[in-house]
This record gives structure tokens, C-alpha cells and sequence, in this order.
């Protein structure tokens, strides 16, 4: 494809890129805001294809697995739970899907915003009532609220993967979220860590896994776009501005100076070299 008709596509996108308000989430359509059918394919295949090759890597899913999908109404989560079940009329195993979405408690009414996306497109789902994200952002935890709030909902999914029989939970977390990680926990919790692609939890009685772990953000983006999902609005008084937020932009700038960085900091931490760390 020739420069010339680059521009012309890239144009046209840009042109039917519509952003719409949607004030009454008892209707939440799922159309594409634009459809392209070179791009619109080759988004969804390369982002199957680098799902499932992470899926294989670590023998994410299994047949009979019951899999609590953690829905918080982002491009990411909502992407993960439509792949997830999009995939099994691929692949020769078979498993159950719930959603479950918690409710932060802003008084967004995130709730029922989620409530109606899960019954329109006929996911089974659970939608958690909590005051997570006002303990976080209680006067007493000003320096890092989102790191409470975080905890305090993956604590009430456990809870609920335990009341459903639930064997393994599912994040949407994605590449940049892999390597942002690292950064906060070397620069804030002074430890080379960060999110593990599988994760046994009690004795494996339940698994937490992250079939995205491999897809750049953008892709994510490009692909929710495609699908014309609603954001679903939280109420988090303090999104945006947060220490991930500010290793973000630091990342941007890096990257802009190099395309190579992103690709090698992934690689990285799969390559850590034990023998040259004191």
C-alpha cells in the first residue's frame, strides 16, 4: 500500500471518528464508531493472535475452567471479557465466563451502567456494591490512593470467585501495564518486581491470569474504538493523576527517543539476570 493511499485511509478515519455522549446507559449499543475493513481486520487478528499465543505460553485456560472476568468498564477489561468468550467457539476446550464488576462506590453509578452492558449483550455477570474508593481516598491515605482501591477490589473478587466456584480470575492487564509496574515498584515500593502473566494464589485453589499481557496498549485502544464501547464513567476523583500516570509520561518520552526502548524493557523483565544482581 502506497503512501499516497496511507493518507487517504488515515484521512477518512479521521474524518468518521465520532465521539458520542451517552447520557442514558439503559442503552448501550455496540457499533463501530468507524470500520475501515483492512484496519478493522487486521486490529482484531493481531490482537486474537497475541491473546492466544499468550494464552498458550502459560496454559491460561482449560477445559472446565470457571473464570471470573474483572470488569471495571475500560477499554481493557472490556476487551478481555469479549475476546475470552469470542475465543471459545475457536479452540477444542471449553469454559465458563462471569463477569463481575465492583462498583467503587464514587456514586457514579457504575453499577448499573455495567448492569446493562452485561444483560444487552447476554454475558452472565456480578456486580459488586462496595466503599472501596472512598477508604482509599480517606484523609489518612492522601499519597497513594489507587494502590488501596485496587487492593480493596481484587479482595472483594476473591471473595466472589470463592462463592462461585470460580478457579481462575482474569485481569485485562496489558503490556504497558507490565512495564509501568516495574518502574512504580522499583521507584515507590523499592522492590524489581511486577505483574506475572499467571499467578497461583492459596495453594493454587485459584489462579489469577492475564490474557493481554502481550498487547500494547494502542492495539487495545484501536480495537475498543472499533467496537464502539461506551466508557463507563467510575467517579474517581483522583483519575488521571495518578504515580502510574506520571510513569506513563516519563515511558512516552523515553519512547519517543527510541522506538526500540518499549520492545527491550519487556524483554528485560523476562530476562533478568539473577548473577549480576547483588
Amino acid at each position: 500500500m502506497g503512501n499516497e493511499e496511507n493518507e487517504t485511509i488515515l484521512s477518512a478515519l479521521r474524518v468518521s471518528m465520532v465521539t458520542e455522549k451517552r447520557s442514558n446507559h439503559k442503552h448501550l449499543n455496540c457499533k463501530p464508531l468507524f470500520n475501515h475493513p483492512e484496519m478493522s481486520q487486521h486490529t482484531k487478528k493481531e490482537i486474537k493472535r497475541l491473546m492466544g499465543r499468550a494464552i498458550h505460553k502459560y496454559n491460561m485456560t482449560e477445559d472446565g475452567d470457571h473464570i471470573l472476568v474483572s470488569v471495571s468498564g475500560g477499554k481493557d477489561s472490556m476487551s478481555l471479557l469479549w475476546l475470552l468468550r469470542e475465543r471459545i467457539k475457536r479452540i477444542p476446550i471449553n469454559y465458563r465466563l462471569t463477569a463481575a464488576h465492583v462498583d467503587p462506590g464514587f456514586g457514579a453509578d457504575s453499577a448499573g451502567q455495567m448492569r446493562s452492558f452485561f444483560q444487552e449483550h447476554g454475558f452472565d455477570y456480578q456486580v459488586i456494591t462496595s466503599d472501596c474508593g472512598p477508604k482509599a481516598h480517606s484523609p489518612e491515605n492522601l499519597e497513594n490512593p489507587c494502590f488501596l482501591c485496587s487492593r480493596l477490589r481484587r479482595k472483594a473478587l476473591f471473595k466472589m470467585a470463592s462463592e462461585l466456584n470460580c478457579n481462575k480470575i482474569a485481569f485485562g492487564h496489558h503490556k504497558d501495564d507490565m512495564i509501568e509496574t516495574f518502574f512504580l515498584n522499583i521507584f515507590y515500593g523499592a522492590s524489581v518486581s511486577t505483574m506475572m502473566p499467571l499467578q497461583p494464589f492459596f495453594n493454587g485453589k485459584v489462579v489469577v491470569i492475564r490474557p493481554l499481557y502481550m498487547i500494547p496498549e494502542r492495539l487495545i485502544q484501536k480495537y475498543a474504538r472499533l467496537m464502539g464501547w461506551p466508557k463507563i464513567d467510575m467517579g474517581c476523583p483522583t483519575a488521571g493523576a495518578s504515580k502510574r500516570e506520571d510513569i506513563k509520561q516519563m515511558l512516552k518520552g523515553l519512547y519517543r527517543t527510541n522506538k526500540k526502548i518499549e520492545g527491550n524493557i519487556f524483554h528485560a523483565i523476562q530476562n533478568v539476570k539473577r548473577e549480576y544482581l547483588p
